[in-house]
């Protein structure tokens, strides 16, 4: 049975939080709406829009938040044409890592709240299009923690859970892990504390992208 290996995006592979936490501001600002802190916009990343938006404003209707998330997608992509991935670099160590793991036998994949298309751009422009074998986006998929996104990476790639490992920044990512029925494996380096990745079941925590690999196999 084939092992793999599905990453998040935003805190595990690249640190994009500097054009998330912008876009979200300027969305909100064009609503007439008082931004969030910054902080509280670290919390969402890893969510699907619609549901981002309505954990940083629950006060509001579902048709307010829908029309939040679409204002996002148009700055952010208007940021993107604009100022490529200036804000948006790979962790360290991380394409290093992922080579490890291909030549180790690990299938890989990617399960983000992302688009189709946001994934897509990101990973061609560092190269890492090859890499994946599967990439399961909010396009086809509930939010996180749902585990719809890991069990059609499993099915996709011909894995199982028990051959499968989670790895991402977030508590939302080790709930999904969990209710996959899969292993799971928090990042350090990423927007959720330790203590929260914990809380929500990671089975240990990588302290860097070369200590990942380790913490796979021992988890």
């Amino acid at each position: 049975m084939h092992r793999l290996a599905i990453f998040d995006c935003d805190g595990t592979l690249v640190d994009s939080q500097a054009n998330i936490c912008r876009a979200v501001e300027e969305a909100f600002t064009a609503h007439r709406i008082e931004p969030p802190p910054r902080i509280a916009i670290r919390r969402i990343v890893g969510l699907s829009l619609v549901e981002a938006m309505r954990m940083l404003l629950p006060e509001a209707q579902a048709d307010d938040h829908a029309r939040l998330a679409d204002t996002y997608k148009q700055i952010f992509s208007s940021m993107r044409i604009t100022g490529g991935l200036a804000d948006e670099p790979l962790f360290d160590g991380v394409a290093d890592m992922l080579g490890t793991l291909d030549a180790d036998g690990w299938l890989l994949g990617v399960a983000t709240g992302k688009s189709d298309r946001g994934l897509g751009y990101i990973l061609a422009a560092h190269g890492l299009s090859a890499r994946f074998v599967t990439l399961q986006t909010a396009d086809r998929h509930p939010s996180k923690p749902h585990p719809s996104m890991i069990e059609a990476a499993i099915a996709e790639a011909g894995a199982a859970p028990e051959t499968s490992v989670m790895i991402g920044d977030t508590s939302f990512d080790m709930a999904m892990a969990r209710a996959a029925g899969t292993r799971a494996v928090g990042v350090a380096w990423g927007y959720h504390a330790r203590d929260e990745l914990t809380a929500a079941g990671a089975h240990a925590i990588a302290e860097s992208a070369a200590h990942l690999p380790l913490c796979m196999e021992a988890a």
